[in-house]
């Protein structure tokens, strides 16, 4: 709608000729001006945030560089812990951010710690705490102990300055440079003289059963500064560190420098940890605040292997697509056209092919119930609305209570089990009873009764096929070997899984090898081929089953691409093996208990995507069949 403009006297002046905009403009004018005068309202990580040193501080320029800490986790081990379950230096006033579900979820604990740098000012061997330890004192030696499991383990930090990832950068075998948002505990090297982790690229460290702590930290804070743009204060881009170790002869005078703070094992004399950190600045003018998070992604892998999982991707795609464009534009479109002409024709003939099948294609199937749970559930995960599917002589009451709390309450179950083990070993990403209580709130006072809702309706609304069905189902002649349901099931689960295992490599390992995921856009590229996989397969399949005169196809075309998940699922147990070093019973309990539940939504999704296409393919072709 457009809008009218007249004018007046002035030409200048333009008057809005309908009184409701003239109202609207008004209104935007006063909220304008009261914004005006108030303050700005920014998102944490979304805004700059204004550094400058003591001398220049006001209210929103900041003098002082806090750190943050996060949760320790590990390639070796799934359970997180947070920062203070280890004996590391700790904030006498320590903050803790508020934190979302989904980082309460993961195990997310960010906390403040001692770690405090004055803008722009060097500070050299400056000391934060000194740890002593007893190994005759019991308290002391559980500390000890768990200190040698972290390190056994290569538990790693993850340090925050200014909502930006503290990174590690170090040199590999093969001359280029790595950098990991996380730095580890220490290293240690075994009883036979071998080198664990970060040992490998200290030479120095050369002792055999001995664990060498990283007690010492030389941090670089990169900051940008634009006079004539905010008003001469600097904002950070980058924030880099080297973990060292260090035995501090003494408290006094402290050189960091000298052998490194060794950590025998078992029972030794009475000693101390000194912890220590050196910081300096850097003004870096090319980089802008808006770009700081490029350094980050230097050392990530580059788009090439991205690439070749969208062109093997788009090769299988052009493959099923040109199968199906020829059956659809040419046998399909013949089959009707002999079949119409037929039916047309004076003389009675006998129905051949898919035709056939016009009186038994829309027969309800075996465990009706169960397929439109799977499926209310699969539109639930698909475009995360209540949508409940109710198939013919379904009780919609009961299909609602099912579809409610069936695969959503396994969900939980298993959930609940991983966490108990989480509490038990004391893990930071066990959720508490307060947050159970919530998601179970949120479960019952939101997504059931939605799904009450879309249950009610759908059962209201008919829907009316384009043929009937027979009295009496017909006879299914006998099948060879590649029309039986196990063979096109299998082959139609291998093409979806074909087009995403690279992605899924790279997602796998941004959830259990702690690396960063960063290509969103690929992701979502990977996923409508998916799509278009999983109902290109389907609905291909399903021809064939129609024309070898097989009416059951609700649960096939289901399985069909819902088998993807079962590759899914042996490809997540080969990573386990093959890739991870994950050791304990309580990880591996975890591992596998997670990856159910991505395999669980992963099999709903896929299923009816493949379901709804086949469905919508077999309502098109029998609507414009004449059939007496």
């Amino acid at each position: 709608m457009s809008t009218r403009f007249r004018m007046g006297t002035n030409p200048w002046r333009l008057r809005l000729a309908r009184p409701g905009l003239r109202w609207l403009l008004g209104l935007g004018l006063f909220l304008g001006l009261q914004a005006s005068r108030s303050a700005a309202f920014y998102l944490p990580g979304l805004a700059p945030v204004n550094f400058c040193e003591a001398s220049r501080e006001t209210a929103t320029c900041k003098s002082t560089v806090a750190l943050f800490v996060n949760r320790l986790d590990s390639v070796e081990s799934v359970l997180p812990y947070e920062y203070n379950t280890f004996d590391f230096c700790k904030d006498s006033e320590k903050r803790n951010p508020s934190e979302n579900l989904g980082q309460v979820l993961f195990g997310e604990r960010i906390s403040s710690s001692p770690y405090k740098f004055p803008f722009n000012r060097t500070g050299t061997c400056v000391k934060v705490c000194v740890k002593s330890y007893d190994t005759a004192n019991d308290d002391q030696e559980k500390k000890l102990a768990f200190l040698r499991k972290g390190i056994r383990l290569n538990y790693q930090h993850h340090w925050i300055i200014d909502n930006m990832p503290v990174i590690w950068c170090r040199n590999t075998g093969d001359g280029t440079k790595c950098c990991t948002p996380g730095f580890p505990i220490g290293c240690f090297i075994t009883k036979s003289g071998e080198s664990k982790h970060a040992c490998l690229t200290h030479p120095e460290f050369n002792k055999s059963n001995i664990y060498f702590l990283f007690n010492h930290v030389d941090i670089t804070i990169t900051y940008h500064e634009d006079s004539g743009r905010n008003g001469g204060f600097a904002r950070l881009v980058s924030a880099r560190l080297e973990p060292q170790s260090y035995k501090h002869s003494g408290e006094g005078r402290l050189a960091c420098n000298g052998p490194p703070m060794e950590i025998p094992e078992g029972r030794t004399e009475k000693f101390n940890v000194t912890y220590t950190y050196s910081v300096q600045f850097e003004e870096n003018k090319s980089i802008k605040w808006a770009s700081r998070w490029d350094y980050i992604l230097d050392s990530m892998p580059h788009t090439n292997i991205q690439w070749l999982s969208i062109m093997n991707s788009f090769v299988i795609i052009l493959f099923l697509s040109g199968m199906v464009a020829i059956i659809i534009l040419r046998t399909l479109h013949r089959d009707i056209i002999r079949y119409n002409e037929m039916s047309s024709s004076e003389d009675a003939q006998e129905d051949f092919g898919w035709k056939l099948l016009h009186g038994d294609v829309f027969r309800p199937p075996r465990s009706r119930m169960l397929l439109s749970v799977f499926l209310g559930q699969g539109i639930q995960v698909l475009i995360m609305t209540f949508i409940t599917l109710s198939l013919k002589g379904v009780k919609w009451k009961t299909n609602f209570l099912l579809t409610a709390l069936l695969c959503p309450g396994i969900v939980f179950a298993d959930l609940f089990f991983m966490n108990v083990i989480l509490w038990v070993e004391g893990s930071s990403a066990a959720i508490s009873f307060g947050t159970l209580i919530g998601i179970l709130a949120m479960w019952c006072g939101i997504s059931v009764p939605l799904t009450f809702v879309g249950a009610y309706f759908g059962a209201k609304k008919k829907f009316r096929f384009p043929v009937c069905t027979n009295q009496i189902p017909r006879h299914i002649p006998q099948q060879s070997f590649f029309t039986k349901p196990l063979f096109g099931i299998m082959v139609g689960g291998i093409l979806p899984f074909g087009c995403v295992f690279i992605q899924l490599f790279l997602i796998l390992n941004s959830i259990w090898s702690h690396q960063m995921y960063f290509m969103f856009g690929f992701l979502f590229l990977v996923f409508i081929i998916l799509l278009i996989t999983c109902s290109e397969a389907a609905v291909l399949l399903c021809y064939f089953y129609l024309c070898a005169e097989d009416y059951h196809w609700w649960w096939r075309a289901f399985f069909t691409s819902s088998f993807t998940a079962v590759y899914l699922l042996i490809y997540t147990v080969h990573y386990f093996f093959a890739k991870l070093q994950i050791t304990g019973m309580a990880s591996a309990i975890l591992y596998f208990g997670y990856t159910m539940v991505m395999v669980l939504i992963f099999f709903l999704f896929t299923g009816t995507v493949g379901f709804f296409s086949c469905f919508w393919f077999i309502i098109k072709i029998y609507s414009v069949v004449k059939v007496d």
